[in-house]
C-alpha cells in the first residue's frame, strides 16, 4: 500500500476548511489499517523519505535499510522513541540487495521521522509488529533516479520471497503525492535567510535537530499551498490500471516540474509497486489538501494480483 503522509494532520486538523476531505483521506487510512488487521502481516518493510531529521548533507546515501535498533523523532504528535523490529529479517534483505547488485547503505541505529513513523501511527494501529524502515534520499539532490529505485523494488521483492520463510510481508510506501516546499531548490547554493538557515539546519543537526525545528515549522507554516491535483488524480489512475512503470522514465527535473518538489516522494511508491511487479491496483482515496500543504491519496496493491510476488 501506498499512503501520503504529513504531520499537519496531527496539527493543523482545526485549520482544515472542508472537513469532508480530511475526513475521506483519515478514513482511508483506517480501511487500510482494518486490511492489515485481517491480513495480519509477520513484518512491515516502510518505505519512505527523511526530512533532515534522521539523515544530514554530512552522509546521505540514495538508499538506507533499518537493520538494527529504530527510533523515531516523534515530531508533532508522531510516534516517539524505539519501534519494534526484526534484524536478523532485516540484515537478510540487505545482504541479498547487495549481493544482487543493489546496493544499500545499513543502519543498526536508525533515526526516522514522519517520512516514515506516519505509517506506523496510522497504518499500523494495534498490530505490533516489526518494521524494517527503507530510507529513499528524495530531498537531497542529486537523487537516484526512477528506474533505479524501481530495480529496488525488483530486487526487494527478490529478497522477501528468499527469506520470508512462511512469514506474510506487507509492503507500505509513504509519502507524496504532489506538493511543494519552501526548501532550497540547490542546497549548495541558498538564496536567501530562509535557505540558509534551512541548509545550516540540514548541515549541521546531527544530534541535535529539535535546536532548529521551530524555525523550520515557522518557513514550512508559511508556505503557500502548491498542488498539482491532475497530476495527483492521473497518477493513482495509473496505479490502478498497472502503468506506474511508466514514470520510470522521467528524470528528476521532469518529475518536479509535474509534481512539485515534495513529489519527489513518489520514489517510495514506485518501490512499493515495482516489488508488487507494478501489478494494477486500487485507489481508497485523494484528497487534495491545501491546508497540509499536499494532495494526499492512498491506493494498495493486491498481493495476489502480483503473480508470485510475495
Amino acid at each position: 500500500m501506498g499512503a501520503s503522509h504529513s504531520t499537519l494532520m496531527n496539527t493543523h486538523w482545526e485549520k482544515v476548511v472542508d472537513t469532508a476531505r480530511a475526513e475521506a483521506f483519515r478514513d482511508s487510512l483506517d480501511e487500510v489499517n482494518r486490511r492489515l488487521k485481517e491480513l495480519r502481516p509477520d513484518v512491515a518493510i516502510i518505505v519512505g523519505s527523511n526530512h533532515f531529521r534522521g539523515f544530514w548533507l554530512d552522509l546521505i546515501p540514495p538508499f538506507t535499510l533499518g537493520v538494527g535498533e529504530v527510533v523515531a523523532s516523534g515530531e508533532s504528535g508522531t510516534p516517539k522513541g524505539p519501534q519494534k523490529t526484526d534484524p536478523v529479517f532485516a540484515n537478510d534483505l540487505a545482504t541479498y540487495l547487495v549481493e544482487a547488485g543493489s546496493e544499500v547503505a545499513i543502519s543498526a541505529r536508525l533515526q526516522i521521522d514522519h517520512g516514515q513513523s506516519h505509517a506506523i501511527q496510522y497504518l499500523l494501529t494495534d498490530l505490533d509488529i516489526p518494521v524494517v524502515p527503507l530510507v529513499i534520499n528524495v530531498f537531497a539532490p542529486p537523487l537516484p533516479t526512477l528506474e533505479r529505485c524501481a530495480q529496488l523494488g525488483r530486487r526487494l521483492a527478490e529478497a522477501i520471497e528468499a527469506h520470508a520463510d512462511g512469514r506474510t510481508v506487507a509492503v507500505i510506501a509513504s509519502g507524496g503525492l504532489s506538493h511543494q516546499l519552501p526548501w532550497p531548490s540547490n542546497w549548495a547554493d541558498p538564496q536567501d535567510d530562509d535557505e540558509k538557515f534551512m541548509v545550516d539546519a540540514w548541515l549541521n543537526g546531527r544530534g541535535e535537530w529539535e535546536r532548529f525545528d521551530k524555525r523550520r515549522r515557522e518557513i514550512i507554516l508559511a508556505a503557500q499551498p502548491c498542488l498539482f491535483e491532475d497530476f495527483d488524480r492521473r497518477f493513482l489512475a495509473d496505479l490502478e490500471a498497472g502503468r506506474l512503470e511508466d514514470y520510470l522514465r522521467l528524470s528528476t527535473a521532469e518529475l518536479e516540474e509535474i509534481a512539485g518538489n515534495g513529489g519527489q516522494e513518489l520514489r517510495t511508491w514506485l518501490v512499493m509497486a515495482a516489488a508488487l511487479g507494478f501489478a494494477p491496483g486500487s485507489t481508497l482515496c485523494y484528497s487534495p489538501m491545501p491546508e497540509w500543504l499536499t494532495g494526499m491519496g492512498v491506493g494498495v496493491i493486491e498481493p495476489n494480483t502480483a503473480g508470485d510476488t510475495t
